[in-house]
């Protein structure tokens, strides 16, 4: 029988009041031809060592969903509720996976290792994340199923969490289930701060507000925790399989290949966050969403920071084509001065 939870249902949150896309500094604008075509604006928060909030551009303590940037969170609530996995499998617990064969048959392992197959995932269906792999689906006449879907790593953990805590497997996306509370305490926790609001994500599962000042301070403290602890394995687990954190081509994978000692997870809606081997955490959200953005603001935030990585020239390939050809680049301004 499934354990209840004895407290009660928590009510629901406020909704998040994140700024305005015009209110976020311009920090990443397009330009073709010598011209601003398009204005990315967005916000950081870099955090210290002790959590303390050292910079920021835009206002770092408004709420926002970090999407999948809250996976080793998740994760980490997994581990926490008494998940044991391979090294590996961890890795794509905290997965946004680009499903190239070799993140299929590690979903597949989880799942059979936990007496589970793919009918029991209730991530949404999709086809695969990567572009090429996508392709390779397709023609194989393959339809769009959850296992191929980025998030499914993550809720094969998620079922695997349940049967080893003893909770219902048929209920685990709902906000209520002790899981998800388990994770919003998690959260909370890395944080430092209550979730703003709860929402559903693209794949399902629940996905908790807190501020990028909290998801930075959270991403630090996983990046320099004991590696004998809940954090220090999901960290360990991030840096030795960066591959299938993300994909062959993907470039969360190239940071943490290219960077010493971090831990990054990218989000959708262009959201960011990184810990770095001292402490300090950043986390970033480009205002509308634009993921072209999103690799380029946070490479200049880095080198700001002093970070030295061998990825900065893949973060900072973002070119603009015209007839096939480079016109023009995503470029980042107003970062290597202090915020105003």
């Amino acid at each position: 029988m499934p354990t209840q939870d004895p407290r009660p249902a928590a009510p629901p949150p406020a909704r998040p009041t994140p700024p305005a896309p015009a209110d976020a500094p311009l920090l990443a604008p397009v330009v073709r031809g010598g011209g601003v075509e398009a204005p990315h604006r967005a916000s950081i928060a870099v955090t210290g060592p002790d959590g303390s909030l050292l910079e920021a551009w835009g206002d770092p303590h408004d709420p926002v969903f970090p999407r999948s940037s809250n996976k080793p969170l998740q994760a980490l609530a997994m581990l926490r509720a008494g998940l044991r996995l391979p090294v590996a499998h961890l890795a794509l617990a905290c997965a946004s996976h680009s499903a190239e064969p070799v993140h299929l048959d590690g979903v597949r392992e989880m799942l059979a290792a936990a007496g589970l197959t793919e009918a029991d995932l209730q991530n949404t269906p999709d086809l695969p994340y990567d572009p090429q792999e996508r392709d390779v689906w397709v023609a194989a006449g393959r339809s769009a199923r959850p296992l191929a879907q980025n998030c499914s790593g993550k809720h094969a953990a998620m079922l695997a969490t349940c049967r080893v805590a003893g909770w219902d497997t048929a209920t685990y996306l709902d906000a209520g289930h002790p899981l998800q509370r388990a994770v919003a305490d998690t959260i909370e926790d890395l944080a430092r701060e209550p979730v703003a609001a709860t929402a559903v994500d693209g794949c399902g599962a629940p996905v908790m507000a807190i501020s990028l000042a909290g998801l930075a301070r959270a991403f630090g403290r996983v990046a320099t925790a004991d590696p004998a602890t809940p954090e220090g394995l999901v960290a360990t687990a991030m840096r030795t399989h960066p591959e299938l954190v993300g994909g062959s081509r993907r470039d969360v994978t190239a940071l943490m290949r290219g960077t010493a000692g971090v831990v990054a997870k990218d989000g959708a809606e262009s959201v960011y966050a990184v810990g770095l081997p001292d402490g300090r955490g950043v986390a970033l959200k480009v205002a509308d969403g634009g993921q072209r953005a999103r690799p380029v603001v946070l490479a200049a935030v880095l080198r700001r920071l002093g970070v030295e990585s061998a990825a900065y020239d893949r973060l900072e390939d973002a070119p603009v084509l015209g007839h096939g050809e480079p016109v023009g680049a995503v470029v980042a301004v107003g970062i290597d001065r202090d915020p105003g």
